[in-house]
């Protein structure tokens, strides 16, 4: 075995030393023996499980050529199936569903692992389908074409091979291939550095190539926006062909492919082009913007003129410029309309604009506020519009709405109530940071709670890449956290987007710790205000958020009693060496720069595990499929802390990936295990 005696567990980033996995097996032995073996797990996963198959969940879907076609898990497919029903079926709930692809029937005819990653249709003949299929549920794919009429793999149709490969429809008979199947295709970071044009019929050796980045960049993506609403041929489709070529996670350059052309288009590095519409590229700012003498502020949503063919940017509208309690979350394009999803404060909020005598102008809508909006589907060549809406309180229900003929909307299906919301109550409050800054936070609990500092109380939180964390409704915490006298806290601290640009770059790269320091002053004003107390307070995060619950724990051991962390990033010093860490040195800086290694060094949760602390039994879960953050982080923060006498869990699945792509079981298996030991840290 190499020698790794500057780091004596660098042996357990191998994902195939035999060494190596005895030892994940052994922790997954001892933490299945502490907690599967507590009389409440075989009753909580069977409810949790229950819960999941519960015929009367909403099952969302997508609408194509009046089909609404939906990805459906249960006993009897417990990889799930394909399946697609009429409107009025569906509004008739005659669950008159026909299966048009069976993954468990799949994974048994070819004898693979898979599991279903995403479907693509053909926007203009939707029976075609890209299916790409993942074994045991990681980041990489295969991707093949599908005929959902025939429910077969089209004969000599497209197919690639594993990879993290971008593969997008641009016609019928071409598609836009970013290729991640050999190493010599791949950036640093593990992503595609190319593009291609591939026809039907070519073999690889054919196709088209159109870029190639340098090693050291990001990744490539490109995809063809189509435009049914162009005023000046209103007959007509125009299509406008993009390149995304990402230097690093936030900085991009934006190509526009006319013929065999490609064009680069004068936008700033920071921005996202999320949509287009009339001729308009609809474009968020995530930094200020000077162009042809004016000004535009980060956080702003602009509707950019961009013509076909020249990539030449005339008109430039503001759409929507924040204040500092808002952020653009999501946009639609409608047929004639732009639909908007505002953060406003933490809670959601849709704005409209119609397109009318040449520009964008405001329309009315009827949709609440105050609680969650997400969008459902919005169908080609329409102005119709799918929703939930839910917050913590309130179970999601789904709705369907005409934006352009207005009206009430129609209510299709509404998630039952998992438990009797008129006991608890859903408080926004806010903790002050160390530099003054005032953190919002939401807590659920029983409306009767004392504040005596008695509650056993779970804090979430995530706090990076610009993602908010936004109220939800609690399907399986309510009734197994809530009603048992638990109290659920979730944190809108620095370095997510509930705020915008701003937010999130307060706490990006060197100025990392301020994310830290913002969750810690919330467990703080928890304790504070009576909610609970150190003995009673539990947190949680996943991936980054699992990065935050880690530095957390080694900063400040003795504010916590549990801490899960799930899937997390732990040795900062090396994460840019293990998958696709190196993607991230826009969000957290390079090791390899002396002056942003000292910065990763100096929270860095793996290297500040110490021997002297008294640290909270901790439950760290990571998956052996995940492609993503690599399974070593969680392993060498268990082995470290063991080293140092420790008492510590491990859990590490054999599937499911970094999103947790697999079955209902091992799904009910993992929360009811949290659940079991939140239950026996924070309530017993």
């Amino acid at each position: 075995m190499t020698d790794h005696s500057h780091d004596p567990f660098q042996w357990l980033e191998s994902l195939d030393d035999p060494a190596a996995l005895a030892w994940v097996a052994e922790q997954n032995a001892a933490t299945r023996a502490r907690l599967d073996t507590d009389p409440r797990f075989a009753g909580l996963k069977q409810s949790i499980l229950a819960n999941l198959r519960d015929t009367r969940q909403i099952p969302f879907f997508a609408e194509h050529a009046g089909w609404l076609y939906n990805f459906h898990q249960d006993e009897a497919h417990p990889r799930g199936i394909y399946r697609r029903c009429t409107l009025d079926a569906y509004r008739a709930n005659a669950q008159d569903w026909h299966t048009v692809l069976d993954i468990d029937a799949l994974a048994a005819a070819e004898q693979v692992d898979w599991y279903l990653d995403g479907v693509s249709h053909y926007t203009e003949q939707p029976q075609h389908v890209l299916l790409s299929l993942t074994p045991g549920g990681s980041d990489a794919t295969v991707t093949r074409e599908y005929d959902l009429e025939t429910q077969a793999f089209v004969p000599g149709g497209f197919s690639f091979p594993y990879g993290k490969n971008h593969i997008a429809w641009r016609d019928l008979d071409s598609v836009f291939v970013c290729p991640a199947w050999d190493e010599a295709q791949l950036t640093r970071a593990g992503y595609p550095r190319e593009v291609w044009l591939l026809q039907r019929g070519q073999s690889w050796n054919e196709a088209q190539p159109l870029l190639q980045l340098d090693e050291d960049a990001m990744m490539v993506a490109a995809w063809r926006f189509l435009d049914a609403a162009n005023p000046a041929a209103p007959d007509a489709i125009t299509a406008f062909d993009i390149i995304e070529a990402s230097d690093s996670f936030y900085s991009k350059t934006y190509y526009h492919l006319a013929s065999d052309s490609l064009i680069a288009l004068p936008l700033p590095e920071r921005a996202e082009i999320e949509a287009y519409s009339h001729g308009d590229l609809i474009v968020k700012l995530a930094e200020d913007w000077q162009f042809a003498g004016q000004h535009y502020t980060a956080g702003s949503l602009l509707a950019v003129a961009c013509a076909v063919g020249s990539g030449k940017v005339g008109r430039i509208a503001e759409l929507f410029v924040p204040n500092e309690q808002q952020s653009v979350e999501m946009v639609e394009a409608t047929l004639n309309l732009l639909a908007i999803i505002v953060i406003d404060n933490v809670k959601s909020r849709l704005l409209t604009l119609r397109w009318a005598d040449g520009s964008w102008q405001p329309h009315a809508n009827p949709l609440p506020t105050g609680g969650v909006i997400e969008f459902a589907d919005q169908p080609w060549h329409s102005d119709l519009l799918y929703y939930s809406y839910s917050d913590f309180l309130t179970p999601a229900g789904l709705y369907r709405l005409d934006l352009l003929a207005g009206g009430e909307p129609e209510v299709l299906r509404q998630q039952p109530a998992a438990f009797d919301a008129a006991e608890f109550v859903a408080e926004q409050q806010q903790a002050r940071a160390p530099d003054g800054t005032a953190i919002p936070y939401f807590v659920v609990h029983r409306r009767d709670l004392a504040l005596d500092g008695a509650a056993p109380t779970l804090l979430y939180g995530y706090g990076g890449f610009e993602v908010p964390m936004m109220p939800y409704y609690m399907d399986n915490f309510g009734p197994q956290w809530l009603e048992k006298g638990g109290v659920f806290v979730v944190a809108n601290i620095r370095g997510g987007g509930e705020f915008g640009p701003a937010w999130h770059q307060a706490a990006q790269g060197p100025q990392r710790q301020v994310s830290f320091d913002d969750f810690i002053a919330v467990a703080e004003d928890l304790i504070a205000r009576g909610y609970t107390s150190a003995r009673r307070l539990g947190i949680e995060g996943g991936s980054n958020g699992g990065l935050l619950v880690g530095a957390c724990m080694v900063q400040r051991p003795e504010l916590f009693h549990a801490v899960v962390c799930e899937v997390p990033l732990l040795d900062m010093l090396r994460y840019t060496e293990l998958l696709a860490g190196a993607s991230w040195i826009d969000e957290y800086g390079d090791p390899a720069d002396p002056a942003e290694r000292a910065a990763l060094a100096a929270y860095s949760p793996y290297h500040h595990a110490s021997a002297d602390a008294r640290y909270p039994l901790a439950l760290f879960t990571t998956s052996s499929k995940d492609d993503r953050v690599h399974p070593a982080h969680a392993r060498k923060m268990v082995a470290r802390l063991q080293q140092h006498g420790h008492d510590v869990l491990l859990f590490e699945t054999e599937g499911g990936g970094h999103g947790g792509n697999t079955g209902q079981e091992q799904t009910a298996e993992e929360l009811a295990r949290v659940l079991v030991y939140l239950y026996r840290q924070l309530m017993d």
